[in-house]
């Protein structure tokens, strides 16, 4: 099994995902590689230009690990629960 490491997440900020929050698997010139671990999973990240996102740089400590040992969508789908607890928390 491949093990994945992302140190951002991001916010959609154009299409029909507007608002929707994502783990940034990957990086290139064009845009970002994002997953959900829902619709867009592992196998098949959605690339997205880069004006289309807002990315998350300031992340809670406790997602530092899980966000640098990803293995499975359900790992992906743990991390954005996680954030959205600690946003709701904090906001």
């Amino acid at each position: 099994m491949e093990l994945y490491q992302a140190k951002l997440l991001a916010t959609s900020l154009a299409g029909h995902d507007k608002g929707k929050c994502y783990v940034v698997l990957r990086q290139d010139n064009d845009g970002y590689y994002l997953v959900d671990g829902t619709n867009k999973l592992l196998a098949r990240p959605k690339k997205k230009n880069q004006k289309h996102v807002q990315l998350i740089k300031h992340l809670p400590e406790e997602l530092t690990e899980p966000m640098e040992n990803i293995r499975e969508d359900a790992d992906v789908r743990k991390i954005l629960k996680l954030y959205d607890d600690t946003r709701n928390i904090s906001g």
